[in-house]
């Protein structure tokens, strides 16, 4: 099965954002329900994680752009 069909060209991008989110995620909540001394650290770094996902992201969606070869052709009158 070809999953550049359904995921784009930049996988590498997309398999990144993905596994920040998680880790975030994961984070995130192991913050909020384990009795860690240290949840404060945790329930920060997991959002911080997330946000930095979104360049990634970002990345990904511009790479995944197609435009066309005449709009880098100088136009002519």
């Amino acid at each position: 099965m070809d999953y550049t069909q359904y995921l784009g060209r930049c996988l590498l991008l997309f398999f990144i954002a993905i596994f920040l989110d998680a880790v975030g995620l994961i984070l995130f909540f192991l913050g909020i329900f384990a009795p860690f001394s240290f949840w404060d650290v945790l329930v920060f770094s997991g959002p911080i994680i997330i946000f930095l996902s979104l360049f990634f992201w970002i990345f990904w969606y511009m790479g995944n752009l197609e435009v066309a070869v005449d709009d880098f052709l100088p136009k002519t009158r």
